[in-house]
């Protein structure tokens, strides 16, 4: 897919009113159309080579912030998977946000088109209008970046290519952004070729993976899938027993309702060598504090969740050995491919 983000620095036709982008059908991993529904691509929105080379410009351009100095990959860096290695993201203001950066990849198998931590963007586009204008990230103003982009020397023609106008607007720029998004597919990790009768995994990495299924083990699969769900995550909220009390409400604060305080994403188990910290608000440095937690850190509160069910003990109790085999099946899942992919670089 490469030659698709060519096509701009290729191109010298300036009279395009009649041209049509061309589509571009997402890449569908085998492990996926085997095992999950297609991808959400809205209606309004569909894959094009443009539109996506278009999105991933700007997704690495300073030009969306205020000062021009930070871009969408600041804080989405392919190196990490597209997160950063902070608990909690810098703007560029020098001031630290109270959420950890959420990796981006499968973001097309959404389906329930809830989008960060604690669901309010209610689809990716809006989600990609949201960063620029936090005070606390890129702390810029859409209207100026509109003026920015409109009299730039390349940015018209691109979007003259992407959406047949050369009138830009911020709901443009977040189609494009978004389209591009939807090209970060994450599915060659150790564990997909071993379910694609590819490769082995280790004794090691077997009991991981029977500690992870077990409910009267690590009791992981409710939340985080399993061999069938080659998305390891449910999409949906939950609270996971961080914390007694809440200082942040997670989707409570979206939905203004109480039973839903102290919920939040459940993040995919994908990549989970690069995108440390891990937890909403980065608490914890490593994979070895998360399996932590989850087997004596547990902390009730009115609204845990029911699939939370070793509360009463404060976790699941593992050995040290379980502990070690289930952080070894979880490291099979990462996908150091996905880093180096150069469609997803700058």
């Amino acid at each position: 897919m490469c030659f698709y983000f060519l096509f701009f620095s290729c191109s010298s036709d300036n009279e395009n009113d009649g041209y049509t982008p061309v589509a571009l059908d997402l890449e569908i991993p085998e492990i996926f159309s085997s095992n999950i529904i297609p991808p959400v691509i809205p209606n309004d929105n569909t894959q094009t080579v443009e539109g996506v080379a278009l999105g991933k410009r700007l997704f690495f351009d300073q030009i969306l912030s205020g000062d021009q100095t930070m871009a969408c990959a600041s804080c989405h860096s392919p190196q990490n998977a597209f997160t950063d290695d902070t608990p909690t993201s810098v703007g560029i203001d020098g001031v630290f946000g109270t959420r950890n950066s959420m990796p981006l990849f499968n973001l097309a198998w959404n389906y329930n088109e809830r989008f960060a931590w604690d669901g309010k963007e209610l689809s990716l586009e809006r989600q990609a209008l949201e960063p620029v204008e936090n005070p606390i990230e890129m702390h810029s103003d859409w209207e100026d970046v509109v003026d920015r982009l409109q009299n730039h020397p390349e940015y018209p023609e691109f979007f003259q290519q992407a959406f047949n106008t050369s009138t830009i607007t911020k709901e443009l720029a977040a189609k494009a952004i978004a389209q591009f998004e939807r090209t970060l597919i994450s599915a060659n990790s150790k564990f997909d070729r071993y379910s694609l009768g590819q490769t082995t995994l280790t004794p090691q990495e077997l009991n991981g993976l029977d500690v992870f299924l077990r409910e009267d083990k690590g009791d992981c699969f409710h939340c985080h899938g399993n061999p069938n769900n080659p998305l390891w995550t449910d999409n949906d909220f939950h609270n996971n027993g961080l914390d007694a009390t809440f200082t942040d409400l997670g989707l409570g604060s979206v939905t203004g309702d109480p039973n839903d305080n102290g919920k939040f994403r459940s993040p995919s188990l994908r990549n989970l060598a690069y995108t440390s910290p891990f937890m909403h608000d980065g608490r914890f440095a490593t994979l070895d504090e998360v399996i932590d937690f989850y087997s004596e850190g547990l902390q009730n509160s009115p609204t845990i969740d029911p699939l939370m069910k070793n509360i009463a003990q404060g976790g699941v109790q593992l050995s040290a050995q379980d502990k070690a085999d289930l952080k070894a099946f979880l490291l099979s899942l990462s996908d150091p491919s996905f880093l180096t992919n150069p469609d997803f670089q700058n």
